[in-house]
């Protein structure tokens, strides 16, 4: 059994930018493709009881993954990721926005701008993260919505997703 990994969360409000760094008991290739496939993707980002359902994934620079975050009720919401940068089981950078089913942009939320870097060691593999916006009120607004707790449950997700599938 693998000992707990936390969520390891820093705020730069000066460079508007919040880091975020994980490790996971899984290799390089495992993280790489739970990051990167939608069928996994579906079955660990969204915090219990929403759960992830990808419309579209094309995941390619220029490419972009469009999936709903959906409720229990019904309820739910829409995302749209932007890939800009890809270099395999290295580096990931891409533009986050809420948006509609269509995935046009909803301009009352803010847009984030991730950059996801793997690195491991062993059966041990750390992303990194850093998330950049346009203003640190933007930043203040996300983590106000819950963004903290709901990425640490999704990445709790992902462990128990590794648990299950070694």
């Amino acid at each position: 059994m693998s000992s707990k990994n936390e969520a390891v969360f820093t705020k730069d409000e000066a460079n508007k930018k919040l880091k975020v760094k994980r490790a996971f008991d899984a290799s390089l290739a495992s993280v790489w493709k739970a990051w990167t496939d939608s069928e996994i993707l579906d079955q660990w980002w969204a915090p219990k009881p929403y759960r992830a359902v990808t419309k579209t994934m094309d995941f390619r620079e220029g490419g972009f993954w469009l999936y709903q975050m959906l409720g229990p009720e019904g309820d739910g919401s829409w995302c749209k990721e932007n890939f800009k940068t890809i270099e395999p089981q290295l580096r990931i950078t891409n533009a986050v926005s809420f948006c509609d089913e269509a995935g046009n942009e909803n301009v009352d939320f803010p847009t984030m701008y991730w950059k996801k870097e793997f690195a491991a060691t062993g059966e041990i593999t750390v992303v990194d993260i850093e998330i950049t916006f346009d203003k640190a009120e933007d930043m203040n607004t996300i983590i106000q919505m819950g963004f903290k707790e709901g990425f640490t449950a999704g990445l709790d997700n992902l462990d128990q997703y590794f648990e299950s599938n070694k």
